[in-house]
């Protein structure tokens, strides 16, 4: 497919660098067939002169059939008393055997006379050696400008020298690094312009770093001079702030610039890689992140709603779906009826005609996130309560009551938890069930389950996600309302529900409890879904 804008993906090499992210070999191989099946162009695995697990990369990669990608070593010019034939860097580019490889040079003088500290002519030499013996081995050769827009600022004659080397010694793109990230838009703009004049028909790439938060802006300000191949990483992972982010960039040079960089339909992946590599990471997803972020598309306020009801591209700029994201809307005390309306019909349910229960229902709302209820992030306890209103809401069973007791015998004993409920269940019969714990939340989720498992054999496969406290009232101390928020899962979809006391048991047992009922309140619904059809 012939592109306007070629994509060259730096997650394994230049992401990996960032704090907290270490990949495995297993992990980076599952992140390239996930770049190449998206249709990525290039695919940094690693710098094999400097790393063995990128070696083994290499190695390990070859076993897989690559559709789309060109996997692409990396590695530094040769060292200065080296020739290119027994230089150890330079022939574990040749050895690894990929089509492509990326290879930077020193453009800046700083890092000539102080970091290499040879003379300016040596690292001319040793730029266009690199790049020249590359090619005769074959390789799609990318030179990666390092530190340029600092050494154009700093020396642009010789900053200018060392690209003219690379461009004689046959290098097929030149990518222009702000390696410090400290450019700011208006300086990449003038000097891509002017360095554009000067390297004639050579593709010209981008790298950018994000230490002023400007990567994406200075990428598309380099695709809109021309630039043809921009390099980042999935979600902008990188050393210290990070590396532009292609997770944005892609939509904007193919939907905001027009300009080809990926096909039509894997664009609609983009959240799903987004959120695969965060995944691997071990990192929690952004959720505002542009375009993929959970909250991208969501709307809380009762007028943004209204409007987007009417028409979405009021609050809107594209469509979620273009990007494989969905819109979403919030239930908050800064909700008006459209969000109550539109929730509704989320679910299939008209309840424009019950004017006066809606306003009843958002007034409660109201009252019950001024005392702390969060539904944001609590969708289904919020589906309970549009059901109540709707007069639809089914009892699964009923609480007589509950007990926790938390025992600690001895100072290195560990603290023990007992629950008991007392429940009437579908059969009508009460019962009494005990179940032990790791915690008293633990414990009480045991004892439900144990009461209601013979009834309900689907909730064998709910498990608890995630468990956030929050203290509402701090200035009441320990006499403070808490909210408890759980996250939920079955394997296929994940709900959140949410509870507010001043006991922070009785506030689990609440939230607890509507995960169990919107667990069986979904599975009603698709009994009856399947008997119709």
């Amino acid at each position: 497919m012939k592109k306007d804008v070629y994509l060259f993906d730096t997650t394994l090499r230049d992401g990996e660098q960032a704090e907290q992210i270490s990949f495995s070999l297993d992990d980076k191989i599952k992140i390239a067939l996930k770049l190449d099946e998206f249709g990525i162009d290039y695919i940094e695995g690693g710098w094999p002169g400097s790393n063995p697990k990128a070696i083994n990369f290499f190695k390990e990669i070859k076993k897989y059939k690559i559709q789309n990608a060109k996997i692409t070593a990396f590695g530094s010019t040769r060292y200065h008393k080296n020739k290119c034939e027994n230089d150890p860097n330079i022939q574990a580019l040749i050895e690894v055997d990929t089509p492509a490889v990326a290879i930077f040079g020193k453009t800046w003088d700083l890092h000539v006379t102080e970091a290499l500290r040879v003379p300016m002519n040596t690292n001319i030499e040793m730029i266009y050696d690199s790049i020249a013996y590359l090619k005769s081995k074959g390789k799609i050769v990318i030179y990666d400008a390092e530190h340029f827009f600092d050494g154009f600022k700093g020396n642009k004659k010789y900053a200018i020298r060392t690209v003219k080397a690379a461009i004689e010694a046959g290098a097929d793109n030149i990518t222009l690094c702000d390696t410090n990230g400290g450019s700011m838009p208006t300086e990449v703009d003038t000097i891509i312009k002017e360095i554009k004049g000067i390297i004639g028909k050579t593709p010209l790439g981008i790298h950018t770093h994000n230490d002023s938060g400007l990567a994406v802006a200075n990428s598309l300000i380099a695709v809109n001079n021309g630039a043809t191949l921009v390099q980042g990483t999935i979600n902008g992972y990188g050393e210290r702030t990070g590396n532009a982010d292609l997770i944005v960039l892609i939509p904007n040079i193919q939907i905001k610039y027009k300009k080809k960089c990926v096909d039509e339909k894997n664009l609609k992946k983009l959240t799903d890689l987004s959120w695969f590599v965060s995944e691997i990471a071990n990192l929690p997803h952004d959720l505002r992140q542009p375009y993929v972020g959970a909250c991208a598309f969501t709307h809380k306020g009762g007028i943004h709603v209204s409007a987007v009801q009417r028409n979405v591209q009021t609050y809107e700029h594209i469509s979620p779906e273009l990007v494989g994201n969905k819109r979403r809307v919030l239930i908050s005390d800064q909700s008006g009826k459209s969000n109550l309306i539109y929730k509704a019909e989320e679910r299939g349910i008209d309840i424009s005609s019950v004017s006066e229960e809606l306003k009843g229902l958002l007034e409660d709302l109201k009252q019950m996130e001024n005392e702390g209820y969060e539904f944001e992030a609590a969708e289904g306890t919020f589906e309970l309560l549009l059901d109540k209103l709707l007069g639809k809401h089914k009892k699964f069973f009923e609480l007589k009551g509950f007990r926790v007791i938390n025992e600690k015998r001895s100072a290195s004993e560990h603290t023990l938890s007992e629950a008991t409920v007392k429940l009437v269940c579908p059969d009508g019969i009460e019962r009494h069930t005990a179940a032990d714990g790791d915690g008293p939340v633990n414990a009480l989720d045991r004892a439900l389950r144990k009461a209601l498992l013979e009834f309900y054999p689907v909730l064998k496969n709910v498990k608890l996600t995630d468990f956030k406290v929050r203290v509402i009232n701090a200035a009441e101390g320990t006499a403070a309302k808490v909210r408890v928020l759980i996250e939920s899962s079955d394997g296929k979809s994940e709900w959140g529900t949410v509870g507010v006391s001043e006991n922070i048991v009785e506030a689990s047992y609440r939230a607890l409890v509507d995960s169990i009922e919107y667990k069986l309140l979904k599975e009603e619904e698709k009994a009856k879904k399947k008997s119709k059809n």
